[in-house]
């Protein structure tokens, strides 16, 4: 059913797992709501190990960002990438990829070239694809 719901014209691929979002997600460029990080401290401290203050993925040890998400995994055969924290992952992960703009900085494996023809089809894409993860985008383009 998946395929007839999307129209034949657009060509964007489901998540292969790459990680490149992820390995973007190092040196302070993720954030956690402060409810996030309660949440943490009290049932995943595993997670919250690597919480300093507001700021998260910090080396305990040197106070230090990690370089990519310390979370990344790959997998035996190394073809993909998994989270370790996947279901208690920030929201902010939930919710990537949020527009093009985003995709194209984190050269993210979804799009294909004849999405960058028409990017606001290209979100609406985007926007179907995500719609159990997110809110929509939006029309920005």
């Amino acid at each position: 059913m998946g395929a007839l719901f999307f129209p034949l014209f657009s060509s964007m691929k489901l998540c292969n797992s790459c990680g490149k979002c992820c390995e973007k997600a190092g040196n302070g460029g993720l954030s956690a709501s402060a409810e996030e990080i309660d949440w943490w401290e009290i049932h995943r401290p595993d997670i919250f190990r690597y919480v300093d203050g507001n700021r998260i993925w910090v080396d305990p040890e040197t106070s230090e960002y990690f370089p990519r998400c310390p979370w990344l995994r790959s997998s035996d055969d190394s073809s993909s990438l998994s989270c370790d924290i996947y279901h208690d992952r920030p929201e902010e992960c939930r919710h990537y990829p949020i527009d093009i703009d985003q995709m194209l900085r984190d050269e993210c494996e979804m799009l294909e070239r004849r999405d960058l023809l028409d990017l606001k089809r290209a979100q609406r894409k985007l926007d179907q694809i995500m719609i159990d993860s997110r809110p929509l985008a939006g029309d920005g383009y």
